[in-house]
């Protein structure tokens, strides 16, 4: 089954997550599963002080199913103002499970064959207030299947220019490939940015790329995929540099926590670089179990 998750609280930044999976999944042809987990997580403020009665769980429940029930009557009536009688109509499903958020996504990825799950952000990249608050951080650093996060107030406009933020890993190579996939939907181009800090390359810079790049052209055969060095000496204002100069509509990177990009989601960076993400942000989680090829097959179940 062809399937893109959304997890929602029922927070506007959400359901607007919602929408923009719509669109995107219309266009490739992919159909949509709702979830909410109504169990109080253990890191939220009040659960130590809260004791939920096991008889409340049924009420709970048929709250939660209420509610999805509502999501989904939304987005048919937005399918039907958008769609036109030839255009490809997904099938929406949810599920109101009991229990924490990262355990009830994971295991709706491994049962249902879920290709993407796409969240919510809240207002202009701020990833220090989720909708689902730290769990969003956790499903990157902890899940594994790649994670779509779309800003608050995005709406979606059509894909015409992917950013792949790279520090030439080989690895990366397996994961541009399934991405050209989704590119190839909309026509869309591929810009595979590195970043350097070194604002002279050197021989081994420029192997380093020569080989990440034929690698790109040996397995990947979609014409609309284009090189860029953008030279600066903070990540941050690199991709900062990127957003405003490139006219991206999605920026797309590996988090590896020990790796180029992966102090990004830590410490000052993070709060640095909500200043500065404006767009749908799609983070493949690096994770031991799950390898770049793991991940990329994820990717193409969507199709």
């Amino acid at each position: 089954m062809k399937t893109i998750l959304v997890p929602t609280d029922f927070s506007e930044q959400a359901e607007n997550a919602a929408r923009y999976a719509l669109h995107l999944s219309k266009t490739l042809k992919s159909n949509l599963r709702l979830c909410h987990a109504f169990f109080v997580p253990a890191d939220a403020p009040m659960a130590a002080r809260i004791a939920w009665p096991l008889y409340e769980y049924s009420t709970m429940e048929a709250a939660t199913h209420k509610q999805l029930h509502q999501l989904v009557k939304k987005l048919a009536y937005s399918n039907e103002v958008v769609s036109n009688l030839l255009s490809f109509q997904p099938s929406i499903e949810y599920n109101g499970v009991a229990g924490e958020v990262i355990p009830v996504i994971n295991e709706l990825v491994e049962e249902k064959r879920i290709g993407m799950v796409i969240m919510g952000m809240s207002g202009k990249g701020d990833y220090e207030h989720f909708p689902l608050g730290s769990n969003s951080r956790r499903m990157i650093e902890g899940g594994s299947c790649p994670v779509l996060l779309v800003p608050g107030s995005f709406l979606f406009k059509g894909i015409k220019k992917i950013a792949f933020a790279t520090d030439l890993n080989q690895d990366d190579v397996e994961l541009i490939h399934s991405l050209a996939t989704i590119a190839s939907k909309f026509d869309a181009e591929i810009i595979v940015i590195h970043i350097s800090t070194k604002y002279k390359k050197d021989e081994v810079l420029e192997r380093k790329e020569t080989a990440f790049l034929r690698n790109i052209r040996e397995l990947t055969n979609y014409q609309k995929i284009y090189y860029r060095e953008v030279k600066n000496s903070d990540i941050d204002m690199g991709l900062d540099q990127l957003g405003r100069d490139g006219n991206i509509d999605m920026l797309a990177m590996v988090h590896r926590p020990k790796g180029f990009f992966g102090k990004l989601f830590q410490g000052s960076h993070t709060k640095r670089q909500a200043n500065y993400i404006s767009i749908p942000l799609l983070v493949f989680p690096a994770h031991k179990r799950t390898s770049a090829t793991g991940l990329s097959k994820k990717m193409l179940s969507l199709y």
